[in-house]
């Protein structure tokens, strides 16, 4: 058997995991970032400056170590035992937590003090990690799925099933819609068909990657999981059409009722799938070489349930985006969050029971219902991971915790002080630099995947090589992200 042939055997036909072990995973990324936080909080309460020393190359491995190591080992070697390393990270965390309290310079704050304060909002640090980290775990999936140490639990599932990866996709189009244009309320400047017009054209750099990914893939006979998209479509050509359909559609709809709009789409897409041969057509004709249609069926198809989960995204962004400044209503907001995920679970088992159960390949009611459910679940863990931040900075009198919110305070000279240092510490952070870059992130992910699959033989890989290969390969990711960031280089391909 060729090892084309054996790379995609590898990743085909497998049925993903549970949800509750998916749901799990959503703690560690919180775990690791109040690690990180406090860990640069006793830092500076023991030497009461930051950054730390030789701060280009400290900073970068600070992060590195404690945000990405503990995610690539997760879904390798310590797969199995993850819960006890989200409970380890967590009592490390409790450890350092105890430590600041201790030596803090406001012991007497009171959660309910901490709770009538007042927050800078410049912008939502939590749907700012939800973003960033969305992208990272696609990074490292997209080639950890190739080595054998990666559990096939957490790969795509074949046609029916709820894999890690399968989430990462649907995420990836929800993140997108967190931020665009409609979810930031931003002015759109011109007439409704100006406004469509500018965003049909900013999708080029999608179609131009689809475009060089389908040449790329076909003329070096790389690996591809045909039932993924089909014989020619790949993710950047959905992204594309997502945008594209959802601006037109938001420009005749009020983005207010953008949830309408996804339930409708993804309601009636479902009823065709139980009312027509569209099912079958999609899962079972594997006749390939009739038409397009028939090559890329997965692809064109499932595009209707992304265009579902991005408007939902849009509704969740314009809830979180709107202005509060009380720490409390903040409260508030992540306990809707968490409700709404609960409400949506509760919907999710009960549609798995009465019609199908989760198909990303399908793109199918309960798939858009289960990434809708999660990314509220993962936002609304992160949000919290961000209030006990806060909360430690508000009690230890530290502000440079970067990527996290700030309390309000009456400017002052020492003030302007301490806020060239927070700008200084938030250049050094590796969440700003793939904030800043996410598509450039994405992109130089798939080229590094692609050159590391050329390179090592994935599937014969030992243990330990499988690791290192992983951790190489998105240190590189990172640092090139992080040196462009140092440097205030913004990529733009529009």
């Amino acid at each position: 058997m060729a090892q084309r042939d054996l790379k995609e055997a590898f990743i085909s036909n497998l049925n993903g995991t549970s949800l509750q072990e998916v749901s799990l995973g959503s703690f560690l990324t919180p775990v690791c970032l109040i690690t990180r936080g406090l860990a640069l909080i006793l830092y500076y309460q023991a030497k009461g400056t930051l950054p730390l020393p030789l701060p280009l190359l400290s900073h970068l491995l600070l992060d590195f170590s404690v945000l990405i190591l503990p995610l690539v080992l997760s879904c390798t070697v310590l797969s199995s035992v993850l819960h006890q390393v989200i409970l380890g990270l967590a009592f490390v965390s409790a450890c350092l937590f105890c430590c600041i309290y201790r030596s803090s310079r406001h012991p007497q704050s009171t959660v309910s003090a901490f709770l009538q304060s007042h927050v800078q909002f410049n912008q939502v640090p939590f749907v700012t990690l939800f973003r960033v980290f969305v992208n990272v775990k696609t990074a490292i999936s997209i080639l950890a799925v190739d080595f054998s140490i990666f559990p096939r639990r957490y790969a795509k599932s074949e046609t029916y099933g709820t894999g890690v990866m399968d989430f990462g996709v649907g995420a990836y189009v929800f993140a997108n819609a967190l931020v665009c244009p409609e979810a930031r309320r931003k002015n759109v400047s011109g007439s409704k068909k100006s406004h469509v017009t500018k965003q049909v054209l900013s999708v080029w750099p999608l179609v131009a990657l689809g475009l060089g990914r389908l040449v790329s893939v076909k003329m070096t006979g790389y690996h591809e999981h045909v039932t993924e998209y089909g014989v020619h479509w790949n993710f950047f050509f959905t992204l594309a059409i997502v945008r594209v359909v959802a601006s037109l559609l938001l420009a005749v709809l009020p983005a207010r009722r953008s949830w309408v709009a996804a339930l409708l789409i993804s309601g009636v897409y479902q009823f065709a799938l139980e009312t027509t041969e569209l099912k079958a057509f999609i899962i079972h004709n594997n006749d390939r070489e009739k038409d397009f249609l028939h090559a890329n069926k997965e692809g064109i198809f499932s595009t209707v349930g992304y265009i579902a989960i991005y408007l939902a995204g849009v509704q969740v962004g314009l809830y979180v985006m709107q202005p509060r400044s009380h720490v409390r209503e903040w409260f508030k907001a992540l306990f809707n969050l968490s409700v709404g995920s609960l409400v949506l679970y509760a919907s999710l088992c009960t549609c798995q029971v009465v019609l199908e159960p989760v198909s990303r390949r399908i793109g199918n009611f309960s798939f858009c219902l289960w990434t809708a459910a999660q990314s509220l679940f993962f936002m609304s863990c992160l949000g919290v991971a961000d209030m006990v931040l806060l909360f430690s900075k508000r009690t230890s009198g530290c502000r440079f915790v970067p990527s996290s919110w700030n309390l309000y305070k009456k400017q002052s000279d020492s003030d302007k002080v301490s806020d060239k240092t927070r700008g200084e510490v938030e250049r050094l952070c590796l969440v700003q630099a793939v904030s800043r870059n996410q598509l450039l992130f994405f992109l130089l992910a798939n080229v590094m995947t692609g050159l590391t699959n050329s390179a090592v033989d994935t599937l014969g890989s030992s243990s330990s090589l499988s690791v290192f290969v992983l951790l190489l390969y998105m240190f590189i990711n990172c640092f090139v992200i992080y040196v462009l960031h140092f440097c205030g280089i913004t990529v733009k391909f529009w």
